[in-house]
């Protein structure tokens, strides 16, 4: 049975690997800037999406097929070539309808619609099948409610022209809405040269090294495992954008040391889930939430990445502080001579590092000098693939530059699918008008509450982010919540970078938290205790949010509603600094010395305080935080005196 399924699946795997390489090449050709008077795209519009829709369905259909666990039952694989087939018809109606629609006036009838409703089950199907269930069902939801809407009682009835009508539309026969609609253009425009150029700087061999780095470097301090994969997930995160493959790529060589240097399973799996998760906030490159954010709000990705540097150095800045605070609760102490499984770092490491910063450094002055998202990156992928050879292992066997091509394909044909259910999310919520509904109902809740709906907001973000990539939780509250929030005085790069942060952070939020069940299952933790565990680690990534709402100077760019001013700014950073010192020691129990439970509330208020905006109120954090910290210190230092006056 064994050796069938493995004939079976080689052909399954080189179709796939080639159909993968296809979609990279064919998407990069469509984005890729002019040389001189040569250029191969943009393709026309409306072909160019049916088609390469059409081929990243292909790519999903054989991935789904090569599976090499275990065969998978014959009703799945029917199913999903059944559904593969109505796609592609789905795709070729897409196109001659559009086509009419461009020529003259086009009428839907029963025919376009059980086209859509064909086209929406194939793209929640796949989509269920690789990313879960969460999203599909929210697909689901969408579609039942745009076909029932006009039933519903109260502010629930929706209002419109013909059911029909609304469904073909929505769902698949629109260039502004549906599975190949707006969503879907700013993502394999923007998001896809950057997807395909993670793949690449992931596969050229600069991981490892930064790895062996980080340890290297890390090795003197208590934390030791711990402070490097936080380090290293940093790092990788730069070039991952993806909290699962971060934990998986960094996880099975941390969270073993980690485990080893004295912490519990449940915490060795924190850290890392926590690290890896921001890594997609770390600059330049972020996960795709950030560049479709930046379509949304109208800004440039630079702007993007000025704005989000201050909370992303807090964010890896409050992880250290909640390592070294464990470390001195459990006793741990540095031991440089401890036993690693890694090797110094070599003379090829160092130099390995070229192959991750200096793409970076051309991303970032090509976005400086005004070249958009795509350009930059394509002309980093350009100079990347010269300067991989750099590398012996790449020299050795250049064809690991090709199945870096493959997997980004792949990875990119995978992310389209959770797209497409997002895009019938979206779809459904701008068709039955359910974010003004929102935004009514969250402005009678709140007239004048900020915080209220930040928290309704944010809450939001969780529920929605459970078991969900961070696009499409992002896009999904987005829609709903945000023109609440812009009611409520917040700008729109302030209220898009809050849900971004909320939707990253819902990767470790429990009870389906997708990025700590990931680092759970390599380090042998208990699921839930390590997301709660890493909730506590990356508590910040929730409280970042809150502190630039209402201090929008800590974005730095005009743009957040706040003009830049050093002076107040360093205050701001000052206090930001103070509050992931109370915070950390608070929620570990741990200072100097085991501290007591009026300690840790006097703390947790002294934070609060910090960063309420009305005037004065930071002032008194500032006083309640010296008497608090000079205390324990105080003491602490008598104990020490008098044990050593004794001795």
């Amino acid at each position: 049975m064994s050796s069938c399924s493995s004939i079976v699946r080689k052909p399954l795997f080189w179709l796939t690997s080639a159909l993968s390489l296809l979609v990279s090449l064919y998407g990069l050709a469509n984005v890729m800037p002019a040389i001189g008077d040569f250029r191969l795209g943009p393709f026309p519009m409306v072909f160019f999406r049916a088609t390469f829709f059409a081929l990243c369905v292909l790519v999903v259909l054989a991935g789904v097929l090569d599976k090499r666990e275990t065969l998978l039952p014959r009703w799945i694989s029917a199913v999903a070539v059944l559904l593969t087939g109505g796609l592609l018809w789905s795709c070729w109606s897409f196109y001659h309808v559009s086509i009419q629609l461009e020529e003259s006036m086009f009428l839907f009838g029963p025919q376009e619609v059980w086209i859509a409703l064909l086209a929406s089950s194939g793209a929640l199907f796949f989509c269920w099948r690789i990313w879960g269930a969460p999203v599909a069902l929210l697909g689901i939801v969408g579609i039942a409610y745009m076909a029932t809407g006009h039933l519903w009682p109260g502010p629930l009835r929706t209002v419109g022209g013909s059911v029909e009508e609304m469904l073909a539309q929505n769902l698949l026969y629109s260039l502004d809405a549906g599975i190949l609609g707006s969503t879907f253009s700013v993502v394999i425009t923007t998001v896809f040269p950057f997807i395909i150029l993670g793949a690449v700087l992931e596969g050229v061999g600069a991981g490892d090294s930064m790895i062996r780095i980080a340890f290297s470097w890390m090795r003197r301090t208590a934390g030791g495992p711990a402070h490097a994969a936080v380090l290293s997930s940093a790092l990788f995160g730069t070039v991952s954008g993806s909290a699962v493959g971060n934990v998986v790529g960094t996880g099975v060589v941390t969270i073993p040391m980690i485990k080893r240097r004295g912490f519990t399973p449940n915490f060795a799996g924190a850290v890392e889930a926590a690290a890896s998760t921001g890594g997609q906030i770390m600059p330049p490159i972020m996960g795709a939430a950030a560049l479709v954010m930046a379509d949304f709000v109208g800004v440039s990705y630079l702007t993007v990445i000025v704005a989000i540097l201050v909370p992303a150095i807090a964010y890896y800045c409050s992880l250290f502080a909640m390592i070294l605070f464990e470390t001195r609760r459990l006793g741990i102490k540095a031991d440089a001579g401890a036993e690693s499984e890694l090797d110094m770092p070599t003379r090829q490491d160092y130099l390995n590092l070229l192959l991750i910063f200096l793409p970076l450094a051309v991303i970032v002055a090509l976005l400086i000098s005004g070249l958009s998202p795509s350009g930059a990156s394509i002309s980093a992928l350009a100079l990347l693939f010269p300067l991989s050879l750099i590398n012996p292992e790449v020299r050795a066997k250049p064809v690991k530059l090709v199945k870096c091509l493959c997997d980004g394909g792949s990875t990119f044909a995978r992310l389209l699918m959770a797209i497409a259910a997002v895009s019938i999310v979206i779809s459904a919520l701008s068709a039955t008008g359910v974010p003004v509904k929102f935004g009514i109902l969250l402005s009678s809740m709140a007239t004048d509450s900020l915080m209220l709906s930040l928290i309704a907001a944010a809450a939001c973000c969780v529920v929605l982010g459970m078991g969900m990539p961070t696009l499409p939780a992002y896009v999904t509250v987005a829609t709903i919540a945000i023109p609440a929030m812009q009611q409520l005085g917040l700008e729109p790069l302030t209220a898009h970078m809050f849900v971004f942060l909320i939707a990253v952070a819902s990767a470790i939020t429990p009870p389906v938290a997708i990025a700590a069940y990931a680092a759970a299952s390599i380090s042998d933790g208990r699921p839930i205790a390590t997301s709660v565990q890493a909730s506590k680690v990356g508590i910040m990534i929730f409280i970042i949010p809150f502190i630039f709402a209402y201090n929008p100077l800590l974005l730095t760019v005009e743009q957040a509603g706040a003009a830049f001013e050093l002076v107040p700014w360093l205050w701001l950073i000052a206090k930001l600094v103070l509050g992931i010192y109370l915070l950390a020691s608070a929620l570990t129990g741990f200072d100097l010395k085991k501290l007591r439970l009026f300690e840790i509330a006097l703390r947790l208020i002294a934070v609060t305080l910090l960063f309420v905006p009305d005037a004065g109120w930071d002032m008194a954090g500032i006083a309640l935080a010296a008497v608090v910290c000079f205390g324990h210190h105080w003491c602490e230092c008598k104990n020490v005196y008098s044990k050593v006056f004794h001795q």
